[in-house]
């Protein structure tokens, strides 16, 4: 893309001596001659018109750097929740701060408060947090991933609109191509072609409507983008179609005339072969579970709120499990699930509480970890984007008095249980689908505890989510909807200590607003004669034990 283009002060200083001194070279001692000096009026006119065409050169380019500044203003008149809470206005915020940023740092070039700018923003880097091109891509899959799991519409979500959800800020043709380019550099040739065609539209758009911004992309920069992405689709007609739209907006491209010979010469090779063209007659969710399996699309469809299977038996009730603690005050108990069976537990945990854990964890945040089932090993995963820290129950009044009521509830012992972590999720933040619980070949995985497998997950909601954020368990066709100061607990082994496979759960994808949760993992040992062992596992439901 051009760069707007600017006049420089060292450059105005150029034409005048030029003129100047040329002038006076040719005409010394004015003073010597009044008619020679009638002559400078002349040379007056000559430096207005020339500090003129400074003076509205320097007016276009500031004109220019306030509209891009502009993005910037409106999104400080947001709430900081209005602008994290939707991945649209989010991904925009990041873009804003990454390469939207340094464009504008572009336009002060060669100027001497320019300079200075760039003096300024450089310190700002060593004490404020700025975005990285990471954040940028990352930003970028978390709305593709939005895309697949919701299966939403890319023009609808241009418009600003998630899934129903209204309204985002809208994107225009810059931040589309930007959103597929940063698709093209991941290697997603899918949704390139998604957003290379929306930046298309939008171009052509904005070119109807007289809004096309100076140095703004141009139909041929996402043309070679979207010819190259068809390209590794297999499509390659369409790809030598677009690369020929190409050429004729840029007839001395470096690369379009190359293409177009190396994609003529695919199409002779492929003669005569299958084509690889896409079964025009499945449906969206069809070729959805063709391309991710069917445990995948089972739980994004979940994810979605569809395919729920109501089980037979469930029941809300007042409960006290036996215990003095809660006569007062008893448990508002929901079973939602009878194999395996999985409570929930409402108006568990009160705001207070949760204010104080959100604020001892957050200094502690790290990137949350998976164990790598090969190594035993803590590692970062795509498929887990969220942040973690753990809480220890004797370094807080609070802490340690949700965890007795942990204990109090499911009747299980948490002195080998891990502490509690407090986790938030990210950008369209999402755990695939996973056991809690070590498998047989899993046998490093809490070694280094000696505390024995996972035999249960108690989980509590620290927060509403306005869209997506389920739980959702693949197997059970069963989904979780958040609901702040609630929790749901569930046994992940059988009496015998084998794994119950169908607590493989997962957390879905954020469409809109925030999620925190913190959970309690509770380990075998010291649990013999709070949950007795079996020879084999048992089929039927289990009550909480007394």
């Amino acid at each position: 893309m051009e760069v707007f283009r600017r006049i420089s002060l060292n450059f105005l200083i150029f034409l005048l001596s030029f003129s100047l001194g040329a002038f006076s070279t040719a005409n010394e001692e004015l003073f010597t001659a009044q008619v020679e000096l009638e002559a400078l009026f002349d040379t007056q006119q000559s430096v207005i018109e020339v500090f003129e065409s400074y003076i509205s050169k320097e007016e276009a380019r500031l004109r220019e750097i306030k509209r891009r500044l502009l993005p910037f203003i409106e999104t400080r008149r947001k709430t900081p929740f209005e602008v994290v809470g939707n991945p649209i206005n989010a991904f925009l915020l990041l873009k804003g701060l990454t390469v939207d940023l340094d464009d504008l740092v572009l336009q002060t070039q060669d100027q001497t408060n320019g300079n200075l700018l760039k003096i300024q923003l450089d310190d700002l880097r060593k004490f404020e947090k700025f975005p990285t091109n990471e954040d940028l891509s990352g930003a970028s899959v978390a709305l593709t991933r939005l895309q697949e799991t919701y299966l939403l519409d890319t023009a609808s979500m241009a418009e600003g609109n998630l899934d129903g959800h209204c309204c985002a800020t809208k994107l225009n043709a810059d931040d589309c191509f930007e959103l597929g380019r940063q698709c093209y550099n991941s290697g997603d040739h899918e949704h390139t072609i998604l957003w290379m065609n929306e930046a298309l539209a939008k171009t052509s758009e904005e070119q109807r409507n007289g809004t096309t911004k100076s140095g703004a992309i141009t139909p041929a920069d996402i043309l070679e983008y979207l010819a190259f992405s068809t390209y590794q689709q297999g499509e390659v007609s369409s790809a030598i179609r677009l690369t020929e739209e190409l050429l004729r907006l840029e007839p001395n491209h470096p690369r379009a005339s190359g293409n177009i010979v190396h994609y003529e010469k695919l199409l002779l090779d492929k003669k005569g072969e299958d084509g690889g063209e896409t079964d025009k007659t499945l449906t969206v969710r069809e070729r959805r579970a063709d391309q991710v399996g069917s445990e995948k699309a089972k739980y994004e469809a979940l994810c979605r709120g569809e395919l729920q299977i109501i089980q037979l038996g469930t029941k809300c009730s007042y409960a006290t499990h036996g215990k003095p603690y809660f006569l007062i005050g008893p448990l508002k108990e929901e079973l939602i699930s009878l194999q395996p069976m999985i409570y929930i537990y409402h108006d568990i945990l009160f705001d207070s509480e949760i204010e104080v854990i959100k604020k001892l964890a957050q200094p502690r945040f790290k990137r949350a970890t998976v164990h790598n089932h090969l190594t035993g090993q803590l590692v970062t995963a795509q498929y887990r984007i969220s942040k973690s820290s753990w809480l220890q129950s004797g370094e807080s009044p609070t802490v340690e008095k949700v965890n007795s009521r942990i204990s109090a509830v499911t009747g299980l012992e948490l002195a080998t249980a891990e502490e509690l972590q407090v986790v938030n999720y990210g950008l369209a933040g999402h755990y695939e689908p996973h056991f809690d619980f070590a498998r047989r070949d899993e046998k490093d995985a809490f070694k280094s505890l000696g505390t024995g497998n996972r035999i249960a997950t108690f989980l509590f909601y620290m927060s509403d989510v306005e869209a997506g954020g389920g739980t959702v368990f693949p197997e059970l066709g069963l989904t979780i909807w958040p609901k702040k100061g609630s929790a749901a607990f569930w046994y992940n082994l059988f009496e015998d200590g084998t794994g119950d496979i169908s607590t493989r759960h997962a957390a879905c994808p954020i469409l809109l607003g925030g999620k925190w949760v913190a959970n309690k993992w509770i380990h075998e040992k010291g649990q013999e004669f709070k949950r007795p062992c079996k020879l084999v596992p048992s089929d039927a439901p289990t009550s909480l034990p007394e």
